[in-house]
């Protein structure tokens, strides 16, 4: 597997979240900050968010063009029409974008749109993934999460989770929401924004598949507190105590419905110091893919294979898996495997117990299959 140090892919940002907590707010900040360059923001229908006036260059019935070179344009068909259409313009001259901007509605299972960007012939060789970004409303957010799994499977999927409303409530209760996120997703970061703005800078570049990647990078993507490189102690131990005691990161007022609903998320990590055998990590991603991929919600991580100079920065939602990254620039003597799985509907116990699979060494391990990464679009 190859990879050129410079993707010119054009990168995808999935903008999603709670109902209200202000996605409108901030793709109006996004769309006047130069910093962000220029943006294509797919939306589902333009007539239903509100833009500001001002803003608005040029208009037809599926393109909004803005002053500060930004595109809006609505979702007509499905979204790889929409993907199409926007890419055969730029080819064309009559469009130029940096990247894009997907903003869903309401409460949407992210899964699907990561899919169709890595699976789809048309869009796989010329779009790539960047990062899910959740907003989550500081206010209502508590209890949308009571009342909606949709919304608990959102933040589970998320990259970057943008607290929205924060000055509408206490310093305590929002320590309290911050602390049920991060027990929901341990790895995804997460920004407080001012009046429904954060720095452009801060949406983009989530994601580590990508060959020139830095160790901090890296380290964000995987939820790790101090650079790759560094000496120990263990990078992962505050994931890992989130993801295995999940009660002691709960509110102080836990509901039976937030129980009922946070815990059927269950994350779990491991970090391996010796390179792993090829055919030990394709036997447990094939096992656990065949026993649970359509609960699998992500599973990342960085993989150091047996008589392999450099390791590879691997991503998967469900059943489908991005190409694998190898990091040909990597230099140093860290060879420490680390690899995140966060599930639905599986105990944390039997997710920890699954990772543990990759300490098997060949003569003790099942046979698995030839070659490291045999996943890179579906299961075999």
């Amino acid at each position: 597997m190859s990879a050129q140090l410079q993707d010119d892919r054009i990168p995808v940002t999935l903008l999603t979240g709670f109902l209200g907590a202000g996605k409108t707010t901030l793709l109006n900040h996004l769309i006047r900050d130069p910093g962000a360059g220029r943006i294509a923001v797919i939306m589902n229908e333009l007539g239903d968010v509100g833009l500001d006036h001002d803003l608005i260059e040029a208009a037809t019935e599926e393109i909004i063009l803005m002053q500060s070179g930004c595109i809006c344009c609505s979702i007509r068909g499905d979204l790889l029409t929409s993907l199409d259409a926007l890419l055969a313009r730029r080819d064309q001259g009559a469009l130029d974008f940096d990247r894009i901007v997907i903003e869903t509605t309401g409460i949407a299972d992210p899964g699907p749109i990561l899919h169709t960007l890595v699976v789809d012939d048309r869009t796989a060789p010329r779009y790539r993934m960047d990062g899910v970004v959740v907003l989550a409303d500081a206010a209502a957010g508590p209890g949308t999460l009571n009342q909606q799994f949709e919304a608990v499977q959102q933040i589970a999927m998320a990259d970057l989770i943008i607290l929205s409303k924060t000055d509408l409530v206490t310093a305590q209760e929002l320590a309290q929401f911050q602390t049920r996120l991060q027990s929901i997703t341990p790895s995804a970061q997460q920004l407080c924004a001012d009046h429904g703005q954060v720095p452009a800078g801060a949406l983009f570049g989530l994601s580590a598949m990508r060959a020139n990647v830095t160790t901090k990078g890296l380290s964000d993507w995987l939820g790790m507190s101090r650079d790759m490189g560094a000496a120990k102690p263990d990078p992962l131990a505050q994931l890992t105590a989130f993801a295995e005691k999940p009660q002691h990161a709960a509110p102080l007022r836990q509901t039976g419905a937030r129980a009922a609903l946070d815990h059927r998320i269950s994350a779990a990590s491991i970090e391996i110091s010796d390179p792993i055998p090829a055919n030990t990590f394709d036997f447990w991603l094939d096992t656990l893919i065949a026993l649970k991929g359509p609960d699998i919600l992500r599973v990342k991580g960085i993989v150091h294979v047996e008589d392999t100079p450099w390791p590879f920065v691997f991503h998967g939602v469900q059943h489908i898996f991005d190409a694998p990254v190898p990091l040909k620039s990597w230099s140093g003597s860290e060879m420490t495997s680390r690899v995140v799985v966060i599930a639905r509907d599986m105990a944390q116990a039997d997710l920890q117990a699954s990772l543990e699979t990759l300490r098997l060494r060949p003569n003790s391990s099942a046979p698995g299959t030839a070659g490291m990464m045999t996943h890179s679009s579906t299961p075999s």
